[in-house]
């Protein structure tokens, strides 16, 4: 009867152990991915890295980073803080939570995904900084 009692405990913890392993190995992952880069960020919607002029971006797929795009930061004429959801609607400068960095340059447009906003704002003047400083 004790057993009984203890074994959908036991699950919990296989479970958490096994998802902490998961995490770990994606930080492991993420710190070699992102070696010797200028700005990294990694979070809940993925990772993102400045290395040579080029913002690459990517999210995390069985095990091993999948490139979802890039963007030369040279050609970078605008950056703007949107929501993740709702289309084409712009952030407000007291919003939280998940949102998408539009990136402007050259006649084309991408978007690359935060689950923070502060953070995405850090980004934004950072990467208007490196653009400024590449010209």
């Amino acid at each position: 009867m004790h057993g009984l009692l203890w074994l959908p405990l036991l699950l919990v913890f296989v479970l958490l152990a096994a998802l902490g392993w998961l995490e770990r190995r994606r930080q492991s992952l993420f710190r070699q991915w992102s070696q010797s880069s200028e700005l990294a960020k990694l979070d809940g919607c993925g990772a993102a890295r400045l290395k040579e002029g080029e913002l690459s971006w990517s999210s995390f797929h069985a095990g091993s980073f999948r490139e979802e795009g890039r963007f030369v930061i040279k050609t970078l004429e605008l950056v703007e803080l949107m929501s993740l959801a709702s289309g084409d609607t712009p952030l407000s400068d007291e919003s939280q939570g998940q949102c998408r960095l539009r990136l402007i340059g050259e006649g084309q447009q991408m978007d690359v995904p935060f689950s923070d906003a502060e953070r995405a704002r850090r980004w934004m003047e950072q990467l208007m900084a490196k653009a400024r400083c590449d010209l």
